[in-house]
């Protein structure tokens, strides 16, 4: 008897991770995990009226034992063959630690725990954002983004003492958001290299502005944001839910290594202001 293929979505009880679930195989089982057990309850329930197998567990992926146990209750069930990892927080949620704790370390905690029990033909996908694009060169710490190997917790106090350079509490988060981002997209690239020989492929999309609860925290400092893409309008759930389950999809086997951009053009727009910023996307 076939092995059943398990498909995890961190952040799966709302937005963008709701969504790539939605667009997942069907004969695919489902485990959406979150901090919110009630939130993941109905997004499950209404999973399962469309006609997929889903189970939930709570988890929170600043902590790596809490990671770890999502892991091995997933492989319990049968192959890991998609890890989608969208959980994560925008500045309006939580102060500059925080964000850099659930943003960035959570996601070394995804492609460490669950890489140990992920076999050949597998697929992690880490959600980044556009703000990862929007810090100005000199402050950019990708030189000492590798301390997190060795020790994270001086790994977190470099990147705090950059933001501490910022002028208001809103830009200190911001910049915070931005930092934990880029290192997603240089973590997932790391990660890439690191598991490919062992066959599974890891690849990093980064979202633009998206009409979710987050995103609408963030619309108002997000503005521009939408002004320089191409349509000049937010990105819908369902947009990058799909782009999600596109790169998790197994026929994408050579797509790996890369930071996809999702943001209706707003990142290589025309439209550029020169004005320094720290632009905020909210996807989750």
């Amino acid at each position: 008897m076939k092995e059943q293929e398990i498909c995890v979505i961190t952040g799966g009880g709302s937005g963008i991770g709701y969504e790539a679930a939605r667009c997942m195989p069907k004969h695919k089982i489902l485990v959406i995990s979150g901090r919110t057990v009630s939130k993941l309850e109905h997004a499950a329930a209404q999973l399962r009226e469309e006609g997929h197998t889903v189970y939930l567990h709570a988890c929170d992926v600043s902590k790596r034992d809490s990671v770890k146990d999502l892991a091995i209750y997933a492989a319990s069930l049968g192959t890991i063959k998609n890890v989608i990892h969208c959980a994560g927080v925008s500045p309006q949620m939580a102060e500059a630690e925080q964000l850099l704790r659930i943003n960035a370390l959570g996601t070394v905690y995804i492609n460490e725990e669950f890489s140990k029990v992920m076999a050949v033909g597998s697929v992690i996908v880490d959600v980044s954002s556009t703000a990862a694009y929007s810090i100005p060169s000199v402050l950019k710490s990708i030189g000492h983004y590798s301390n997190v190997y060795q020790n994270e917790e001086k790994f977190l106090r470099h990147l705090l003492h950059i933001v501490k350079l910022m002028p208001s509490d809103y830009t200190k988060k911001g910049l915070a958001y931005a930092l934990s981002k880029s290192f997603v997209c240089w973590y997932a690239k790391e990660s890439a290299f690191e598991l490919g020989p062992k066959g599974i492929r890891v690849v990093s999309l980064s979202p633009g502005l998206v009409a979710t609860d987050m995103g609408e925290l963030e619309k108002e400092k997000g503005a521009r944001m939408i002004e320089r893409s191409a349509e000049q309008r937010m990105g819908r759930p369902e947009e990058l839910g799909y782009a999600l389950a596109t790169l998790a999809d197994e026929r994408n086997g050579f797509l790996a290594g890369v930071d996809i951009l999702c943001d209706g053009g707003s990142t290589v727009s025309p439209r550029k202001s020169s004005v320094l910023h720290f632009s905020v996307s909210a996807a989750d």
